[in-house]
């Protein structure tokens, strides 16, 4: 059980570095466009619109980004507590 959380985890990790790089491609002119912005926007794009639709933007500023990580970090650490809670359970 420990390998599939500690897979979870890092799948997490692994996400939440895609959505720190496809955010910051919106700094740089036509950096979507290219392979790896569409190859990205097709993996985030999904999980932040579900953020924009009860987030508004404020002015040009999109505060979606920053929920949606926060969001990533609870369940990061919700699994890594509900690991520990089976665990001791099991024992």
């Amino acid at each position: 059980m420990y390998f599939v959380v500690q897979i979870l985890l890092q799948l997490i990790e692994i996400y939440s570095y895609a959505l720190i790089i496809y955010i910051l491609m919106s700094w740089f002119p036509n950096a979507r466009e290219s392979a790896i912005g569409q190859f990205l926007g097709k993996i985030c794009e999904p999980y932040l619109e579900v953020f924009r639709r009860f987030i508004p933007s404020i002015g040009m500023i999109d505060i979606s980004p920053i929920v949606a990580f926060f969001v990533l970090n609870l369940a990061s650490r919700g699994l890594h507590d509900l690991y520990f809670i089976v665990q001791g359970m099991l024992q």
